[in-house]
């Protein structure tokens, strides 16, 4: 009996690293309760030493984002037998300090966000001195390499903004606001401009304050009041897509509601209707991958990349993909 159970929580641990493999109803609902059996379990689908890994971003409170993010990180820890510190600040110097401490910490290795990368370069200059590897994840992609990085994962910015403006050549639309969050963050520059870049009508920029979303819905409903010709609103993040819609609905407007990133709320919205489309760049699979490839690194030796980002993204999801994702936007994985 002994031997059984410990052949069962060997199995079950294996089964972790499937978790992704069920594509139908059926398969995915087995995945997933193979994940949940082998987290319950606790145990380590390797035998390697329990290594410290520090990720630290550039997320604000309430992001469901970085939820996702977390959670295949997670996911990817408990396979590999690390020991997963998580800490974020939205403020890049904040930022910059978290990463200091993890490098007194001695931790041995660390996942990093460069969304203001150069207040991000001295930290990592003295996490190389003191050896501790580094990847990048989701933002900074052009500073990686030059700040020490082993690699990045992520999307390109640019290329998914590009995406976008081609989707909106697609649909017809002639006049869009693109609406940025977060002032400062490369990322979303590189994902306006590239929708610029490749958008056959106007495009123009909305700053506005992301931690306030009264303030972005007040902001959105301002400029459709003020301009009812346009006709797309693109949102950079998830939890923004809905406020755009209530904007949208106050305005009395027609204009599409499209959005990077996916969530439930936005998939729900997407097989309604109520949202144009949406840019997966599979956040669950950016934090599951940068903590893999940091053990695959400590174990082996192993860079992925071969020098340039290892790119999760961009997808683009519609009404008709929305409905194939849900069971994993629910879940909390996509």
């Amino acid at each position: 009996m002994a031997r059984f159970r410990t052949w069962v929580g060997i199995a079950l641990a294996g089964a972790l690293s499937m978790s992704l493999a069920g594509c139908s109803s059926t398969g995915g609902k087995r995945a997933e309760d193979a994940r949940k059996a082998a987290a319950a379990q606790g145990r380590a689908a390797v035998n390697t030493p329990r290594w410290t890994f520090a990720m630290i971003t550039h997320s604000g409170d309430g992001d469901t984002f970085w939820d996702i993010v977390q959670s295949g990180a997670k996911q990817a820890a408990v396979k590999d037998n690390i020991n997963f510190l998580y800490s974020h600040d939205d403020e890049a110097q904040q930022q910059a300090q978290l990463v200091d401490a993890a490098v007194d910490k001695k931790v041995d290795g660390i996942i990093v966000t460069l969304a203001k990368p150069d207040a991000m370069k001295a930290a990592l200059a003295r996490a190389e001195k003191a050896g501790i590897p580094v990847v990048t994840v989701n933002s900074g992609s052009a500073q990686s390499k030059a700040f020490g990085a082993l690699t990045h994962i992520g999307q390109d910015e640019t290329i998914a903004g590009e995406a976008v403006g081609e989707e909106l050549n697609k649909r017809g639309r002639k006049k869009a606001l693109c609406v940025l969050h977060e002032q400062g963050n490369v990322g979303h520059e590189q994902r306006c401009d590239g929708v610029a870049k490749t958008f056959h009508g106007t495009l123009r920029k909305l700053y506005v304050n992301g931690t306030s979303m009264p303030d972005v819905q007040s902001s959105i409903g301002a400029k459709l009041q003020a301009d009812p010709s346009l006709d797309a609103i693109v949102t950079l993040g998830a939890p923004y897509a809905d406020t755009a819609v209530k904007a949208r609905t106050d305005a009395g407007s027609k204009a599409e509601i499209d959005t990077f990133d996916l969530n439930a709320k936005v998939a729900a919205e997407l097989k309604d209707g109520t949202l144009g489309f949406a840019v997966d760049q599979q956040p669950y699979l950016q934090g599951y991958q940068v903590v893999d490839l940091l053990w695959l690194y400590k174990y082996n030796g192993d860079v992925l990349g071969g020098g340039k980002p290892v790119l999760t993204g961009p997808q683009i999801i519609t009404r008709d993909q929305a409905s194939a994702l849900a069971e994993y936007t629910e879940r909390g994985t996509r």
